[in-house]
């Protein structure tokens, strides 16, 4: 099996760190992981027995760089440190795979630069805001409720995985510490409402569109399916079911099934 890789790419001028982990051969695919940061699991293995896969950490997000994200000051800066990081890494044609608060900065990378993307996964995208559909605001949630919100089975293993909270007082102290700061460092980008405009630019994408949603997403109502699908013409939308608002993660053979069959098809 190959071994991931992790490398650390510098743009905005030498001020912005990416650590970026690399597996697999094939087409490139670029991650974008939600708010909680990165978890590299069965499904990013999945994609990267097809694919090369390449999966950077949001600045701040990162181990020993927390202040990274702070040299970023709106989400136009944001979408041109992508744009940097992947010239950096040679990719002048790409296939992006965001998720949730990634899927909203995909959606943003490939309508600033559409022809670099040859084909789009949204995976409970954010990036809309209807009144009378709001997204919970998972900032606000205590980090004991975030569980029974993100997953359809917050005891499961994928949810220990993401937000286990270890015994040991200075190892959990820590860990709340990254994973509240993880939240702030997508969350500045979207707070107080997950809407930036980017319905004035989603037009400009290209790209045929697969849009995944969990069957019981408890954070983004799936009329945001709607939304997506309305404003992108070349779409189709897959509910996975047993999955909440990271079916990725919950339902990993399934939801890399569809993803792996969508970035295959070559007919659309």
């Amino acid at each position: 099996m190959i071994a991931t890789q992790q490398r650390t790419v510098t743009v905005w001028q030498g001020r912005v760190p990416f650590r970026v982990h690399v597996k697999g051969e094939g087409p490139a695919v670029v991650f974008f992981h939600g708010p909680w940061g990165l978890l590299w699991g069965p499904f990013l293995d999945a994609l990267a027995q097809r694919f090369t896969v390449y999966a950077p950490e949001h600045p701040g997000t990162t181990p020993g760089e927390p202040d990274a994200v702070q040299q970023i000051d709106s989400l136009w800066d944001l979408v041109l440190c992508y744009d940097e990081l992947l010239d950096s890494l040679r990719l002048p044609e790409a296939m992006l795979v965001g998720h949730s608060f990634g899927a909203m900065v995909a959606c943003e990378v490939a309508a600033m630069r559409s022809s670099r993307v040859r084909r789009l996964v949204l995976i409970d995208p954010i990036g809309f805001w209807r009144d009378d559909a709001p997204v919970i605001n998972w900032m606000l949630l205590a980090p004991q409720d975030l569980p029974a919100y993100v997953f359809r089975e917050p005891e499961g293993a994928p949810a220990r995985a993401l937000f286990s909270i270890p015994d040991d007082p200075e190892d959990g102290a820590l860990a709340r510490t990254r994973l509240i700061w993880a939240m702030g460092s997508t969350g500045k980008f979207i707070w107080p409402i997950p809407d930036k405009g980017l319905k004035k630019r989603i037009h400009r994408i290209e790209a045929s569109t697969l849009l995944v949603w969990g069957d019981h997403d408890r954070l983004v109502p799936r009329v945001y399916a709607d939304e997506f699908a309305r404003r992108l013409p070349r779409t189709r939308l897959e509910v996975v079911k047993g999955a909440g608002h990271a079916p990725h993660l919950e339902q990993p053979d399934a939801t890399a099934h569809l993803v792996q069959a969508f970035l295959n098809d070559q007919s659309s």
